[in-house]
């Protein structure tokens, strides 16, 4: 399932901005055609993401925040995330995970954040881009990236089949969805409206495929459950399945029923056809099964088929020779 969420960051315009160092202008060309000088370009910081809880309840670990690290590097900066090529606006030519002294996540851990470096080639176009950096217009960022998991930072269990909830607090520890393995980076953009606190992400969950047994073991604990569109087609196709051998089992217990009535007759004809049907409505199936293989038995040893004329067990002569022609 794809899973995308919007997420929203400050672009940092420090002293480092607008003009890169050469170490910076070697990184920058080896994405260019050709070699461009200091003053052709115009760099600037940008946090993508954190390891800080999101308003969906949701945080990167700081090891995933380390292989995004390696992920983003050269990717391009776009609006809105459109992904256009008339679009493209920016590329990311370095990237950094940093802590920051001091500061702490809304689980009491350590701040850390993925800081990039970007670059925007001056002319003319860009032009009124790097002014609304400059001038503060422009400050907002989402990034588009894909993780193969979220577990729950309480048991570290598989989130949507875990009993916690995101914003409960669980012996003094906030609950929340931590995004592990990432293992594709998009694209980053510029935004209008942030949609999250700090830093932010279009996430895309690439999740495991989802066994029936850990599916109805997610229901079975009444705590909720989040089902993906396969997981619910799964489910749904279970549930066809039961009915259609409910439907069978029904006709099958009501044709053997109806046997254990009619060998009941014979078999034991004192009892009467009403209180047979009371105590067949109690059996299950296998006791339905047993009472007609003992009533078959019964009845197969009290009624043989005897030849015309037969004499009885006390009779000398019982070969019916007499007969033989």
């Amino acid at each position: 399932m794809d899973n995308r969420k919007t997420k929203s960051s400050a672009a940092e315009i420090g002293g480092d901005s607008r003009r890169p160092s050469d170490e910076e202008l070697k990184l920058i060309n080896g994405y260019t055609r050709r070699e461009f000088s200091a003053d052709e370009v115009y760099v600037f910081s940008v946090v993508l993401c954190d390891n800080d809880v999101d308003r969906d309840g949701e945080r990167f670990t700081v090891e995933a925040l380390f292989e995004l690290e390696k992920l983003f590097v050269g990717k391009t900066g776009i609006f809105d995330h459109n992904p256009t090529a008339k679009n493209q606006t920016a590329r990311i030519f370095a990237c950094s995970v940093e802590s920051v002294p001091g500061k702490k996540t809304a689980t009491g851990d350590e701040y850390f954040c993925l800081k990039a470096r970007a670059y925007i080639p001056v002319n003319d176009d860009n032009a009124s881009v790097i002014s609304a950096i400059e001038s503060g217009i422009i400050k907002e960022v989402s990034v588009g990236c894909a993780v193969k998991g979220a577990v729950c930072s309480i048991c570290g269990e598989r989130f949507d089949l875990c009993p916690h909830k995101k914003g409960e607090v669980y012996s003094g520890k906030l609950c929340c969805a931590e995004l592990t393995e990432p293992y594709d980076a998009y694209e980053w953009s510029f935004v209008a409206v942030p949609a999250q606190r700090q830093a932010g992400v279009t996430k895309s969950l690439n999740r495991k495929e989802v066994t029936m047994e850990e599916i109805l073991k997610s229901l079975e604990s009444a705590n909720g459950v989040t089902l993906g569109e396969r997981d619910c087609e799964k489910l749904n196709e279970y549930i066809n399945n039961l009915k259609l051998s409910a439907k069978d089992g029904v006709y099958y217990r009501d044709s053997l029923t109806s046997e254990v009535l009619r060998l009941s007759a014979s078999a034991e004809p004192a009892i009467s056809r009403e209180t047979m049907e009371c105590i067949a409505k109690t059996l299950t199936v296998a006791q339905l099964n047993e009472l007609k293989n003992a009533f078959e038995k019964k009845l197969g040893e009290s009624v043989l088929p005897k030849p015309q004329l037969f004499g009885g067990q006390n009779k000398q002569n019982t070969d019916n020779r007499q007969f033989s022609i």
